[in-house]
């Protein structure tokens, strides 16, 4: 299934993968752009074309929150759907239980 999400059949980018890792640990709350770039350290300029290129690939939804303060934009807010839960526990259970974010701090 994890092939399934990526052309030519190569692995996710460190990119793509943190920001699966910090989707899956929020769901299946929604979080706002700005929060995953401060828990993933992802610039908006990768961060939102990444975002929209899996929401095409049907892994994240989109959706627009009215602000929660007067005066505030609305904003968009991402969560994982079923096929993105699935791809980002495919992906954590495939992590080499050798690299140092996959273990226990």
């Amino acid at each position: 299934m994890l092939n399934k999400f990526m052309a030519r059949d190569r692995r996710p980018s460190r990119q793509m993968l943190a920001l699966l890792r910090a989707l899956h640990e929020a769901a299946p709350r929604w979080s706002h752009g700005y929060d995953l770039m401060k828990s993933t350290g992802i610039l908006s300029g990768t961060l939102y074309p990444l975002l929209m290129r899996m929401s095409d690939q049907a892994l994240v939804e989109a959706e627009w929150q009215a602000p929660e303060q007067p005066g505030r934009p609305a904003r968009h807010a991402y969560r994982l759907t079923a096929t993105g839960l699935a791809l980002a526990r495919q992906v954590a259970e495939a992590r080499d239980p050798l690299d140092s974010k996959a273990l226990p701090a």
